[in-house]
């Protein structure tokens, strides 16, 4: 009986230390879960889509060099559907039923200014995803965007600067009343009246407008040198359309400004040659100097994942700000071999992340520190051609200077190109 006894308290024992050994081991290999939400429906899910393939591709890079901290990476997604609704909540399942280590925003403005409040509560890192002045009132410092903004002065100083050149006075603007654009707005105004142009015609719309004709009309009669828009992708196709069929009149040299949309390869491919002369912020095109190491590289196999996806094939827009918030994270967590959110954000803020989008510091608020929003004029645009934008010419840079392939022309001229 003492035998079976001694035999039981060694088995129990040698399991007691297999079992202390393997628990730590096992935990070591379990993933680490990196959260997020995406606009994969509604009218921001074009461009989700695209989004989404960027940081799967830099989860598929960074597992092929065997993880983050020897574990794999696992990329857990849910749709927001483009509205802000849903995303608390989604945020809220991410960090305690789902247990993330680390999040990424959602795409778009009014999507992440719906959980700022709840990630500076939780006190949680949140690297943003393309969105404009969510933390201007949160002021939470453990924010990180990826978009190459700022401020509005960052957006708007490079086509006000085209009008001055052009020695334009009077400017109309057509707002979106929604948070983005309606913030956009209010700064494009005040750069507007420090530079003395008057203002001739001023409209906001409802998110819900699909009839822009009696706006254009009247944008037309007030007749303008400038024409500053502030629009989401249905309301920018709408715009543009309404602009071709109705015409804006003699007097505007210069139209666009801030909207999205147009940087997607579906809606330049619709629009074809109705885009010739407008000028619209972009974050990268094809041009010269935007040669960063790896973007091309990255843009090519892309492209090929791209097909097989059936989203954007070509991804200039958000893919490679998407692919580079996965190398922020795994330069930030290599550094410091730490998943601790107060350790990686003292990382990002004290360092430059080299990303295939160029170097990134961020300012105290957690946006760059030196933005960099392009102006890019659209010049000799075919209809139905969708590849001829991945080619130098068509969508050149006029601003900012050090990013310029060419100077701006007035709208109707460029027309004529």
């Amino acid at each position: 009986m003492k035998s079976f006894k001694r035999r039981w308290f060694l088995v129990a024992g040698a399991l007691a230390i297999a079992i202390g050994v393997s628990v730590p081991a096992a935990q070591a290999q379990q993933p680490i879960k990196v959260g997020h939400s995406m606009a994969l429906t509604g009218g921001l899910g074009a461009a989700g889509k695209a989004a989404l393939l960027g940081l799967q591709m830099w989860v598929e890079d960074v597992n092929a060099k065997g993880g983050l901290l020897g574990r794999k990476v696992e990329l857990i997604t849910y749709d927001d559907q483009s509205s802000p609704a849903t995303t608390p909540g989604i945020y809220t399942k991410l960090i305690d039923v789902d247990k993330v280590d680390l999040l990424i925003a959602p795409y778009a403005t009014v999507p992440t200014a719906a959980i700022m409040p709840l990630v500076k509560e939780r006190g949680l890192l949140l690297m943003g995803n393309f969105s404009f002045e969510v933390n201007a009132k949160v002021q939470h410092d453990m924010w990180f965007n990826n978009a190459p903004w700022h401020d509005a002065a960052s957006w708007v100083d490079s086509y006000f600067l085209i009008a001055q050149k052009f020695k334009l006075k009077t400017v109309a603007f057509l707002v979106a009343d929604q948070e983005f654009a309606q913030a956009l707005g209010r700064g494009a105004k005040q750069i507007a009246a420090k530079l003395e142009l008057k203002t001739v015609y001023e409209q906001n719309y409802p998110p819900t407008t699909v009839d822009f004709s009696s706006m254009i009309r009247a944008i037309r009669a007030a007749q303008p040198d400038i024409v500053y828009v502030m629009s989401y992708p249905n309301d920018s196709v709408a715009i543009v359309r309404s602009v071709n069929e109705i015409g804006i009149g003699s007097s505007v040299k210069l139209i666009g400004g801030g909207m999205v949309g147009l940087q997607n390869a579906s809606v330049m491919e619709s629009l074809g040659s109705m885009l010739n002369g407008w000028v619209n912020y972009h974050s990268y095109a094809p041009e010269k100097t935007m040669d960063f190491p790896g973007v091309k590289a990255f843009l090519e196999r892309y492209a090929k994942k791209a097909i097989e996806a059936k989203v954007d094939p070509l991804g200039f827009y958000l893919p490679p700000f998407n692919y580079a918030i996965g190398q922020m994270i795994e330069q930030a967590v290599t550094a410091t071999k730490s998943l601790d959110h107060k350790v990686l954000a003292k990382y990002l803020h004290e360092n430059e992340m080299k990303t295939i989008v160029g170097g990134i510091r961020f300012g105290k608020d957690g946006e760059w520190a030196k933005p960099r929003v392009l102006m890019v004029q659209f010049r000799g645009v075919l209809d139905k051609n969708v590849e001829q934008f991945r080619q130098p010419g068509k969508q050149v840079i006029v601003g900012p200077a050090q990013y310029s392939t060419g100077e701006a022309l007035p709208f109707d001229q460029a027309r004529s190109k």
